[in-house]
């Protein structure tokens, strides 16, 4: 057999700013938390990127805060970006309503639901603040990708990567995320 070979997925977090998308990622890679981290990814001056920012993603997570329902409202404007600049039509989505650590929530756990189902997407509230729910996003969604062998497959030789069950996170979230 093959020795087993290495590749980088591309996940892509978008939604709008100060929704909490720097401070997911920071809060998985480094378990870090800045409360006066600024999420400056989305805006205005950066959309001469957008369409290298999204091709070739295997994955997307759109974040949401759910103490600002007017976040929420907008993931049709991010979705219809994503159908014009994604190169992939099987690419993993997961929304994940971020901030539910705060007081003052704007929107519940079953619009969030209802969202996700109606655009067949993966769910999870979170807290990038207290850890909650951060960690499971991020391997639920690198698992579903796993099992969409056409997304990380190399794709300058062709040859999938061979991962265990251990590696793919093996559905290590207990149930906590939402898989529709």
């Amino acid at each position: 057999m093959e020795d087993d070979v290495l590749t980088t997925l591309k996940i892509l977090i978008i939604g709008e700013s100060g929704v909490g998308k720097s401070s997911l990622l920071l809060r998985f890679t480094e378990d870090t938390f800045d409360p006066e981290q600024s999420d400056t990814a989305g805006q205005e001056r950066f959309r001469t990127l957008t369409p290298s920012y999204y091709r070739g993603a295997q994955g997307v997570i759109l974040v949401y805060d759910v103490t600002r329902r007017e976040t929420f409202t907008k993931l049709d404007n991010w979705l219809s970006e994503l159908e014009t600049y994604c190169t992939r039509n099987d690419l993993v989505k997961m929304l994940v309503g971020n901030k539910i650590d705060k007081e003052n929530h704007e929107l519940d756990r079953a619009e969030g639901l209802k969202f996700a189902r109606k655009h067949s997407m993966l769910f999870i509230e979170a807290s990038a603040k207290t850890r909650d729910g951060v960690q499971c996003a991020f391997e639920e969604l690198v698992e579903k990708i796993i099992q969409t062998p056409g997304l990380w497959q190399s794709e300058n030789h062709g040859r999938a990567v061979q991962l265990t069950d251990e590696d793919a996170g093996g559905g290590t979230c207990g149930g906590y995320c939402s898989l529709l």
